[in-house]
């Protein structure tokens, strides 16, 4: 790989991992207009990696809060809002774990299509706008409650579809749920630690078992550009979200969307 593809996937990787954008509706581009081949298991992987130590130390505080409760209510201590934000968050991640483990391979063969990416990028957008419009914003992260958990959890499964986008179709359900925009973020950049954690998981074995080459360098270059452009854009996420909503996401995918499906004419 050269340098100019190494930091562009990286920086597309962890800008696009939690901006509700669509990350496969990005990647796609790169090879379709410059040619690029497939960057490889270990190169995803390590772009993987980045982008969850960067949510992990974003919210490291929360984490270790609700990892404490949680191991808490186990042993039979008084409930609190951070086991139940635990609890949440692992009876979110099971839908999209048994799906993804069950579906992925159909998915890969029937809807890892250019043009299935740009549907989904415009019809998920325009449900982004939808649901933000329509917005009651009453609840934090903490009021979600086990419904609204296996809500947000529905909803991830249908990131397996390409271009729908995991953060937008999970921040999407969030305001649904009357949650705030910044309440439906944070819960969806949260339930996004153990789902990035399994695939990662899934990917490291596919790479011991494999014999792919290994270029050390492009992979710490690529983890290095993924985690600081992943925790800058997640910082910056939340303190603009309530002031500019989620249009200009909107936009932009509508936009992304039609220049997908004219990039694939001329193809």
């Amino acid at each position: 790989m050269s340098l100019l593809e190494i930091v562009v996937l990286a920086l597309i990787q962890g800008l696009t991992e939690f901006l509700p954008i669509s990350s496969s509706a990005h990647l796609i581009l790169p090879s379709q207009l410059l040619g690029w081949q497939d960057q490889g298991l270990a190169f995803d992987l390590i772009l993987n990696i980045g982008t969850l130590a960067a949510v992990f130390i974003y919210f490291r505080s929360e984490v270790v809060n609700m990892s404490r409760a949680w191991v808490g209510s186990l042993r039979g201590q008084p409930k609190t809002a951070d086991s139940r934000l635990a609890w949440w968050i692992i009876y979110a991640t099971i839908p999209a774990a048994l799906v993804g483990f069950f579906g992925k391979s159909l998915v890969e063969t029937y809807l890892r299509s250019g043009y299935v990416i740009a549907i989904t990028t415009i019809v998920f957008g325009l449900l982004l706008w939808w649901a933000d419009s329509h917005a009651k914003q009453l609840k934090d992260e903490y009021q979600t409650g086990l419904k609204g958990a296996i809500i947000f959890g529905l909803a991830q499964t249908l990131a397996l579809i390409p271009g729908t986008s995991r953060s937008g179709i999970t921040i999407t359900a969030g305001l649904m749920l009357g949650l705030t925009r910044n309440g439906a973020a944070r819960f969806s950049f949260l339930m996004s630690i153990p789902i990035i954690s399994m695939a990662s998981g899934y990917d490291l074995l596919k790479f011991i078992l494999s014999d792919e080459y290994v270029d050390w360098g492009a992979l710490f270059l690529g983890a290095g550009i993924s985690f600081m452009s992943a925790i800058l854009c997640i910082h910056a996420f939340l303190i603009l979200l309530n002031k500019v909503g989620m249009l200009p996401f909107v936009i932009y995918r509508l936009l992304l969307g039609v220049a997908l499906f004219y990039v694939l004419s001329m193809g």
